[in-house]
């Protein structure tokens, strides 16, 4: 039986966490760099082009990351989302690809592999909880960034809605916002994906 820990144990561990800034602070606050977090919406709410936005980000703290475009791959439509992200700015840190997670797996397990890992989707991974919860054990120091169709405002299916209660980081997108529900929330709590939209939906003026 290992050893419990104490409060003040607790509170001296010092954990690797993203050093998040501005807009992206104001939403998200500082989560770590491992774990799972978890985003699903609609579609044509802007999640595509927010997960892009993000992807780049992340590469600024000097991490590469792969895209496992399981659902969509090589498409017209995911090559228009890539171009409009200008995805090419981040060209040797970022790749795409469409492998079953057995695949996936292996590539994971090579020397300098990508530390962040998205899966998009969730419904189309075909795994059961407990084969994710094994892929999360088996590699403690990824960041694996999980997408999910919704049903109405929950994720769609009971697999992806457990996956939301096991993550570190949940993000609902809706009306072109990113909106933090928890565990790490910044003060604004939400990343506006594109202004102008968000304005029209959320009857805002844009700001």
């Amino acid at each position: 039986m290992k050893r419990g820990i104490s409060p003040a144990e607790l509170e001296s561990i010092i954990f690797e966490d993203f050093d998040f800034e501005g807009e992206w602070f104001d939403a998200f606050d500082k989560p770590e760099t491992n774990g799972i977090w978890f985003i699903w919406g609609n579609s044509s709410n802007g999640k595509t082009s927010f997960i892009l936005k993000l992807i780049k980000y992340l590469t600024t703290f000097d991490v590469k990351a792969i895209y496992d475009s399981l659902e969509e791959g090589r498409r017209k439509s995911m090559q228009k989302a890539f171009r409009e992200a200008n995805m090419k700015e981040v060209t040797g840190k970022v790749i795409m690809v469409q492998e079953p997670i057995e695949e996936l797996k292996v590539r994971l397990k090579k020397r300098d592999s990508a530390k962040v890992v998205v899966i998009d989707s969730i419904q189309y991974a075909m795994l059961s909880f407990q084969q994710f919860l094994s892929l999360k054990r088996e590699f403690p120091k990824k960041l694996f960034i999980i997408i999910s169709q919704a049903e109405g405002r929950k994720p769609k299916g009971r697999m992806a809605n457990d996956v939301m209660y096991d993550a570190d980081l949940k993000i609902w997108v809706e009306g072109h916002r990113a909106i933090s529900k928890g565990r790490y929330i910044g003060k604004k709590g939400y990343y506006t994906n594109w202004i102008e939209g968000a304005a029209r939906y959320w009857g805002q003026e844009p700001i």
